[in-house]
């Protein structure tokens, strides 16, 4: 669920916990949520929305780079985070410090499975010589068998 911060944050959340009990929250914010500690801040405006009485538990996921360390995955499992998600960069809103190339990450997602983390994945090339009705079908056709080989 794309909460995003600010007014738009006040706004959705009241409304998302009125009709769910929890939401997987997109990381993709103005900066993006990077690291554990900047989840927890994001977790922690993100309670200040919940209306009183409510049930609702954001599940908290962080934004891969092609820098992100192994370390941070061992960071945000021991506090909760649920899963890292994979931008492409500039494939959509806030995703110009997403991943360049998914080698870079390797290390990262080497550490992710070690820990049991989910990995979500924004499955779209970015090649402005891809017709954009077909980026997914040539992220699935090149990209993901190299996610899926690496690491099964």
């Amino acid at each position: 669920l794309h909460l995003r911060d600010g007014q738009v944050l006040g706004d959705v959340v009241p409304h998302a916990a009125s009709h769910y009990s929890r939401a997987i929250v997109m990381p993709n914010l103005t900066p993006p949520v990077t690291t554990a500690s900047l989840a927890a801040e994001y977790e922690a405006r993100i309670a200040e929305q919940i209306p009183s009485g409510s049930a609702f538990k954001p599940l908290m996921t962080l934004y891969l780079t092609d820098d992100t360390p192994p370390e941070e995955v061992h960071r945000a499992k021991a506090q909760g985070v649920l899963a890292f998600k994979l931008y492409p960069a500039g494939a959509t809103t806030n995703s110009s410090s997403g991943v360049t190339d998914i080698r870079k990450c390797f290390a990262t997602l080497r550490a992710m499975e070690e820990t049991g983390t989910i990995l979500l994945v924004h499955g779209e090339v970015v090649d402005p010589a891809i017709d954009i009705f077909d980026r997914e079908r040539v992220f699935i056709e090149t990209i993901l068998p190299i996610i899926l080989d690496n690491f099964p």
